[in-house]
């Protein structure tokens, strides 16, 4: 089963403004042309991809989370602890800072933002239901 990341439209804002401005200003001044063009296409390479391709991806006893190009990690779901509801703005992949804490081994956790938190949840935890779930009050 397949959860899409969740995407807020503040962290689209600020990254579309993030990749536009520094091109943006050297157009505008016309110094630098073919470094704004270089640049806005490095920074639209590196981010769209993370932005638009994070997802989240439940097979067997397996949670694989996938962002852009190169963010793969795969948890075996039996090691899953506990999962709490934050909106931690530590970088993640996570498009969304209505977030999911996910902690498993003895140290280890990632946040994610599943659009579907709810369904999430109650299917790690047909998985494994040791998992302790902790809302936000």
């Amino acid at each position: 089963m397949v959860f899409k990341s969740k995407i807020s439209r503040g962290l689209l804002i600020l990254l579309l403004v993030a990749i536009l401005l520094a091109p943006a200003i050297m157009l505008y001044h016309r110094t630098h042309v073919w470094e704004a063009i270089v640049l806005l296409l490095l920074t639209s390479i590196t981010c769209l991809p993370a932005l638009l391709n994070t997802h989240y991806t439940i097979e067997e006893k397996v949670l694989k989370i996938r962002s852009g190009l190169l963010y793969k990690k795969d948890i075996s779901i039996d090691n899953i602890r506990k999962i709490v509801e934050t909106n931690n703005m530590v970088s993640s992949p996570a498009a969304s800072l209505d977030r999911l804490e996910i902690f498993y081994n003895s140290l280890d956790s990632v946040l994610i933002s599943p659009k579907d938190k709810a369904g999430f949840i109650s299917t790690i935890q047909e998985i494994n239901p040791k998992i302790e779930v902790v809302y936000k009050a």
